[in-house]
């Protein structure tokens, strides 16, 4: 890719915000409600799997901003190069 298409590539801005308000409620949430989830998650049974898919799901989520973020400031992984033989 050319430094003119790089330049011209969209920046997830948008998708960025979304993301990291969507975050930012998740944790408010967590935060704000820990006597109701630690109740529920304790109960045994199936409610043992709960404390597992609401990391699954903050994971997925701030890792979501986290990317987008990185995006919107111009870094970018790395990518291996070929070796010539």
């Amino acid at each position: 890719m050319s430094a003119y298409e790089q330049k011209r590539k969209k920046k997830p801005l948008g998708m960025m915000a979304l993301t990291g308000v969507i975050s930012i409620g998740m944790y408010v949430a967590l935060l704000t409600n820990q006597d109701l989830l630690n109740s529920t998650f304790a109960k045994g049974g199936l409610s043992a799997f709960l404390p597992i898919l609401t990391a699954f799901l903050f994971s997925f989520v701030h890792g979501s901003f986290t990317g987008n973020f990185w995006t919107v400031l111009g870094v970018e992984a790395a990518r291996k190069k070929k070796e010539a033989k």
